[in-house]
């Protein structure tokens, strides 16, 4: 049988394969806040734009940086997941070496000054949240699934597959529900 991981701050969820939301459909979600009380914030690491960082903000340093839908609230926001919060003054730790948002000036300078790479950084629009006890209950009635969370889901993994990568990594039954076409409903 496989593990059963905790939700909470560092830890993903994966959708259901058959959520029909395309907000979800076939998301990975890194929590990065997570409170019984308050709710929980997430972002969808799995679904990058076309968009790069450089056509978002005009006088941002130039970096080869698509920006990824982070979720459907508050999309006119910008977000960000990396690896250098030591450097990165304000970063929250998500989980040991993974850090969100930090001082934007800062994080500008770090670019600018190629401290800040594109293997580093994840950019982010809108985010993803569940109001007191919302999240509970979606997992309760089986639309997400909780699994460990590795830092090359994000940094080294192609997004494409991260959702069948992160099933199949749960191993049981989830390697057979990760090899489910993506579209396609079979008898």
């Amino acid at each position: 049988m496989s593990k059963s991981y905790t939700v909470e701050k560092g830890s993903m969820l994966i959708a259901e394969p058959f959520m029909l939301d395309p907000n979800f459909k076939r998301a990975v979600i890194l929590l990065c806040d997570h409170h019984k009380k308050e709710g929980t914030v997430g972002f969808v690491v799995n679904k990058k734009t076309d968009l790069k960082i450089n056509d978002l903000i005009k006088d941002f340093p130039e970096i080869e940086s698509n920006i990824y839908f982070g979720g459907p609230v508050a999309q006119e926001t910008l977000h960000y997941i990396h690896t250098v919060g030591d450097i990165l003054d304000e970063s929250i730790e998500i989980d040991k070496g993974v850090f969100w948002g930090g001082n934007f000036e800062k994080l500008k300078f770090l670019i600018e000054s190629k401290l800040i790479l594109p293997k580093d950084i994840r950019f982010f629009v809108g985010y993803t949240g569940w109001s007191e006890g919302q999240l509970a209950n979606e997992i309760k009635h089986g639309s997400w699934l909780s699994s460990e969370f590795f830092p090359n889901y994000i940094f080294g993994s192609n997004t494409r597959i991260l959702w069948s990568k992160v099933l199949a990594n749960k191993g049981d039954i989830y390697s057979v529900i990760a090899q489910i076409p993506d579209g396609q409903r079979q008898n």
